[in-house]
């Protein structure tokens, strides 16, 4: 058997887009058949595909903070369950402590072996596929996994298990059966179960085929090419990522930050290049010790947040994959708040902390401000009703560009809903929804400006923010001027307005009105 042992050029670059195709080809058929408006509208949700050690070779341009740590998840399961995958099997998981990001975002995960088809016999032990040879996988922000409130997104949970259910490598698909009994057992055998396990089971289907999808085309892909030449050139695509960040890495410079939160916690990083080799070390000792709050980020994610930065530093045109983190060496203390033990409650490390470690980072190296670092994750709802959702602020400047208004940055990259089907769906209405004028920190280059949402509520319900930058502004850097720090308030019926922390939960009544200013950016470099 002849082995490839170079890369042609030309075959690199259909194969890079060949995998990264199959993964927005599944990433197509999870919007088309699922039923929260959380994927079908707002596309939080994440596609991809890996080698057979669990790696990821390629992913479509979804969620960062998913694609970056969905791997982890993979790895788990193989270590997890390696002697047990069979064909027909998907599995289910969301444990922040094995590779997942916090719980409303579920990872259905399908190993992908050769069988295929009603004729052909399961695989003997000693048939050449017996094992996976790859695996799909895909990643969608549930609209309620359970938890102490509506939306799984609780501003004041302090432990896991006030988030929500918890799966853990959970066998959904047992050789092509549905396992509907035990996973609706476990939506509602819980201590806080999930409001509507109709849809979540629904997303779960649509999870399954967007795999399916994923798993047709790399057959079909192996049926084409061959599997040597299958396997080899998802080994050269990660290697071409990996020499892409090293020739990045070439022209950095040392450097340090510390990153100060609305709560008083610091996330300290330190970043060192060495030269002789083309690799960096991240070392993010002194950050906060882990947090009573849930503001913890799983180590997965702190992970994503890094490999997310260091792809971005890259100019070609590479899938975010395994290769680009070999040449970086991540330091994060156990027990701190990137990377909190079992059973820290870890649903704002996903959203908010993640944002905080890419703009530490790219403070640290200097090359642009901090972006609104929020999510401004705003969660509503009651028996009936779960909505979740993320709003735009203003992104940072850099040495040769202003920020953007508006705009979903770094670790987020999912939409609004239109308000149509927002006020369709649910009993709110969006009052308006605008840019914030001088919220963008100025400079040389101006720091991009945040947005105003007002949703008025039609009937009772219970609302949620998740929030940063509420008190500490997004900095400015070499003299640029911070980014305005948000707001989050409401306007009651009666007239009287109220002022919220960055996090909080409130009861809301009709006529009632929930105000969000988002940050603006920060300003690059001295007007």
């Amino acid at each position: 058997m002849n082995t490839i042992s170079q890369p042609d050029p030309v075959r690199l670059e259909i194969f890079k887009n060949l995998f990264q195709f199959i993964a927005e080809q599944m990433g197509i058929v999870l919007q088309n058949t699922a039923a929260s408006v959380n994927i079908k509208e707002r596309l939080d949700f994440s596609c991809a595909i890996f080698d057979t050690s669990g790696l990821l070779v390629a992913n479509a341009p979804h969620i960062p903070v998913h694609l970056g740590s969905m791997s982890e998840s993979v790895r788990s399961l193989i270590n997890d369950k390696d002697d047990t995958i069979k064909p027909g099997n998907v599995y289910l998981s969301n444990n922040p402590y094995n590779g997942g990001t916090h719980l409303p975002d579920v990872t259905a995960i399908t190993p992908v072996f050769l069988e295929s088809g009603e004729n052909n016999v399961p695989p003997t032990p000693n048939s050449l596929f017996a094992t996976p040879l790859f695996y799909v996988a895909s990643r969608g922000h549930q609209a309620d996994i359970g938890g102490i409130t509506p939306g799984s997104m609780p501003p004041h949970s302090t432990t896991v298990e006030e988030e929500g259910i918890l799966f853990d490598n959970f066998l959904l698909v047992e050789q092509g059966d549905f396992q509907e009994i035990p996973v609706r057992k476990i939506l509602s055998n819980h201590r806080y179960p999930a409001r509507n396990p109709d849809q979540n089971i629904a997303d779960f289907k649509a999870q399954i085929a967007a795999n399916e999808r994923g798993v047709q085309e790399l057959r079909r892909m192996v049926d084409q090419y061959g599997l040597e030449t299958v396997k080899a050139y998802m080994k050269f695509v990660q290697d071409n990522a990996e020499e892409s960040v090293r020739k990045a890495i070439d022209i950095l410079k040392d450097g340090s930050f510390i990153y100060e939160m609305d709560s008083g916690a610091r996330i300290q990083v330190k970043v060192t290049i060495h030269q002789e080799n083309r690799s960096a070390t991240i070392d993010f000792t002194g950050t906060s010790r882990q947090l009573n709050t849930n503001f913890n980020a799983p180590k997965a994610v702190t992970q994503a947040a890094v490999l997310y930065v260091f792809r971005t530093l890259v100019d070609d045109n590479i899938p975010l994959n395994a290769g680009c983190l070999n040449p970086l060496k991540i330091i994060v203390p156990e027990g701190c708040m990137l990377n909190p033990t079992y059973p820290a409650a870890v649903v704002a490390g996903n959203v908010e902390t993640s944002q905080t470690i890419v703009d530490a980072l790219y403070g640290a190296l200097g090359v642009m401000a901090a972006s609104q670092g929020t999510m401004n994750n705003f969660t509503f709802g009651n028996q009936r009703y779960q909505y979740y959702e993320t709003i735009c602020g203003g992104s940072g400047a850099g040495m040769d560009f202003d920020g953007t208004d508006g705009v979903h940055t770094h670790m987020t990259n999912s939409r609004l809903t239109d308000p149509e089907v927002l006020e369709t769906r649910y009993p709110v209405l969006l009052e308006s929804f605008g840019i914030r004028p001088d919220s963008g920190g100025k400079g040389k280059h101006s720091g991009g400006n945040g947005v105003i949402r007002r949703i008025r509520f039609l009937e009772p319900m219970t609302a949620n923010i998740l929030s940063g930058h509420r008190f500490i502004p997004p900095f400015g850097l070499n003299g640029g001027e911070a980014g305005q720090v948000g707001r989050n308030w409401i306007q009651r019926q009666n007239g009287t307005e109220e002022n919220l922390d960055s996090t909080a939960t409130v009861e809301m009544k009709p006529g009632d009105i929930f105000v969000i200013e988002t940050p603006g950016g920060g300003g690059f470099g001295q007007v």
